[in-house]
């Protein structure tokens, strides 16, 4: 499987005590390329202003560029617009991050083939005009929102992170529909049922999880449930992941009590399914959370092997095991399916 990767996304708040760390990237390359998962890494590029205002604004953009030029002597700072730390490499760093994302799409769409996104910072929190919860630009939604202006037809974005991608649901519309299992209402407090939109030129579908535990068996069969369904009626062109991986239990920023990988090799089984069905193999992955390293190296792993294996048949988890709150709105969601 092809991976983007690109040292320039270790500078990023290097040296600062930080959850959002650069060894979530340097650390978790390393591990790749000890199990042989590293042999087709190819550089990413930085995504132009042009790219970039596909979903942000020309005023935003601005305003990060004066937020980092301003920082001064200062080693680090927090974003003007949230809870964001910038120093001064964070805007380059950035624009390679959602550089690489593009440039992963770009590559399923040319080959047919799944990609693996490993960047930073994390985007799909940043909103249109304002960045937050460790992200400055909104990777999975400019990969998106690149491939319909260059290309046509419609993108499924697949967020599968603890936290709700606020951000991304925000980017909605356009021919890019977005589907999430988040828990809620933990950061940002965002993504309830209620904020659903169900049409077929831009989906919103959320389906909030109890903060506190969920376990491995409904939350695969949740996705198992939600992920065939949605894309029968959308049947999107091209599938990008917003690949967060601290639902997984032990994750110091997130935790669901989800076995993570195991959880992460049945998310990549269905994914490879639908977008072979749907997409013609073109699925491209972005990294967004997971905050225990060497978990995140494991799921990540196990993603990479499922798309590098022979196709398997998914396990079926039991549906049985999905609470009452979260089988009312997936019964929504397969009645605007049907």
């Amino acid at each position: 499987m092809l991976v983007v990767y690109d040292d320039a996304f270790g500078q990023h708040l290097r040296g600062v005590a930080h959850p959002e760390s650069p060894d979530r990237v340097t650390r978790v390359a390393a591990a790749l390329e000890s199990a042989g998962y590293l042999g087709e890494r190819v550089a990413a590029r930085d995504a132009t202003d042009a790219e970039l205002l596909r979903v942000h604004p020309q005023s935003y953009i601005e305003r990060v560029k004066r937020d980092v030029e301003s920082l001064g002597m200062r080693r680090v700072a927090y974003l003007s617009t949230g809870d964001t730390f910038i120093d001064p490499s964070s805007l380059g760093v950035a624009r390679r991050a959602a550089g690489g994302a593009i440039a992963a799409l770009d590559l399923a769409t040319a080959y047919n083939r799944p990609v693996f996104a490993l960047v930073r910072p994390p985007g799909h929190h940043a909103e249109p005009t304002r960045g937050m919860g460790f992200c400055i630009f909104n990777n999975v939604a400019l990969a998106a929102h690149a491939f319909v202006a260059e290309r046509g037809g419609r993108v499924l974005i697949v967020d599968f992170d603890y936290h709700h991608g606020n951000g991304t649901q925000a980017a909605t519309g356009n021919g890019v529909s977005f589907v999430s299992t988040h828990a809620y209402p933990q950061y940002p407090g965002t993504g309830g049922a209620a904020e659903n939109a169900l049409c077929a030129d831009g989906a919103i579908v959320n389906v909030p999880l109890p903060p506190d535990y969920y376990g491995t068996e409904p939350f695969v069969a949740t996705w198992q449930r939600a992920l065939p369904e949605l894309a029968a009626r959308l049947r999107p062109d091209a599938i990008v992941v917003s690949a967060g991986y601290d639902y997984a239990a032990g994750d110091p920023v997130g935790d669901l009590g989800v076995d993570g990988p195991r959880a992460a090799r049945a998310l990549a089984t269905l994914i490879r399914e639908v977008a072979e069905e749907y997409a013609n193999g073109r699925v491209a992955y972005c990294l967004e959370g997971g905050y225990d390293i060497g978990t995140l190296a494991r799921c990540i792993i196990e993603t990479l092997a499922v798309h590098d294996d022979a196709p398997q048949e998914a396990q079926r988890a039991d549906a049985a095991a999905i609470p009452a709150a979260q089988r009312r709105i997936l019964d929504g969601v397969s009645a605007w399916a049907a």
